[in-house]
């Protein structure tokens, strides 16, 4: 019997839990190096061959969809050549190429749109399952496209409403600026610490809501608190690797365990919500280029040295404070009042 047809006996988790598993895996491998070597190299782009190895990393990136795709088509145990296709499918439904009318040409730019890369690659597996060996000796020519071109068609034709999930959320989140400061900060700071591990965009989200500000501030600093929550949790449960590729940026290789334990998101919110208190009172600022990004290269920290944040007070807001409070949140959630055990609910996933 081919894995295939084994897989057809899929349950409805199976089947959601290796969507998450190869999404995840296929963001940490995706957004990693240009997150790494962006950060590292842009103060050295003067140089010509530095700036190739940035444009390097940028150009892989635009790739994603195609990583994400090929990893949840391995989680299935397809063929390589159906894996590729699986792949080539969330690439063409992911939003990362448009069309530009003013140039009448293609343009790549972001990543796409990563709960239409996950529909879509679903789409493209359901099919694949479903087909099975049935074009027998044609597949290679048929499944291209069929499944190719099919369910590519089909992520292209739901793009538009998929990406207004992420439009509806930055509207609520921006409702959030009109509230006093540190219930703002609180709220959007929340906000991002739980959306950071989730499949929405938040660099997306603070471009589109174009958040500016002590509101960016407090965005990036959702981001940095859920990160290091992350860190301090996953150190002694996970191989090394792990650790350090989410304090680099894969705070999205977490996505099956918000999924399978939600308790995760207890610390990360208490955290945020804390370490949002110095951001109202410091006027910790940001831009909407630094809202979705945290830690990751340091955009968050220097983004709000940048606005005017002395050194001193940089290091307390940014590092000290959301590690205190990480450190705490782990004492208190999981080892006093035992809400749940990090060698369970931080293992990762993936």
């Amino acid at each position: 019997m081919s894995a295939e047809v084994r897989e057809n006996k899929l349950t409805v988790k199976e089947f959601f839990n290796k969507l998450l598993a190869g999404t995840a895996q296929g963001t940490i491998v995706a957004l990693i190096p240009n997150a790494v070597l962006g950060a590292i190299l842009k103060y050295f782009n003067h140089i010509e061959i530095i700036q190739k190895i940035i444009d390097a990393a940028l150009i892989f990136q635009v790739g994603t969809a195609l990583i994400i795709g090929g990893l949840i088509a391995k989680q299935f145990d397809l063929t390589p050549p159906k894996i590729m296709i699986v792949g080539g499918a969330a690439f063409a439904g992911s939003g990362v190429i448009k069309f530009n009318p003013e140039i009448k040409a293609f343009v790549a730019a972001g990543t796409g749109d990563i709960i239409n890369i996950m529909l879509t690659a679903a789409v493209a597996v359901l099919m694949m399952l479903w087909l099975g060996n049935k074009f027998g000796s044609t597949e290679i020519i048929a499944l291209p496209i069929v499944v190719g071109v099919g369910a590519g068609l089909i992520g292209m034709l739901t793009y538009p409403y998929v990406t207004q999930i992420t439009a509806l959320i930055g509207k609520l989140i921006n409702t959030f600026t009109d509230f006093q400061p540190v219930i703002a900060s609180i709220l959007i700071a929340c906000s991002f610490a739980a959306l950071i591990i989730s499949p929405i965009t938040t660099v997306a989200i603070g471009m589109a809501i174009q958040l500016n500000g002590v509101s960016a501030g407090a965005a990036a600093m959702g981001i940095a608190a859920t990160t290091i929550v992350l860190v301090i949790n996953s150190w002694k449960v996970n191989e090394s690797g792990v650790t350090l590729a989410v304090a680099l940026g894969g705070m999205k290789m977490m996505m099956p365990n918000l999924f399978k334990y939600p308790v995760i998101l207890i610390p990360c919110l208490v955290t945020a919500a804390v370490s949002a208190i110095p951001v109202a009172m410091f006027n910790i600022s940001g831009t909407p280029n630094s809202a979705g990004f945290g830690l990751v290269g340091l955009v968050g920290p220097l983004a709000s040295l940048d606005a005017g944040l002395n050194f001193f007070l940089l290091v307390i807001c940014w590092f000290v404070v959301p590690i205190a409070m990480g450190l705490v949140s782990k004492m208190l959630f999981e080892k006093t009042l035992k809400l749940y055990d990090s060698s369970v609910v931080f293992k990762y996933q993936g």
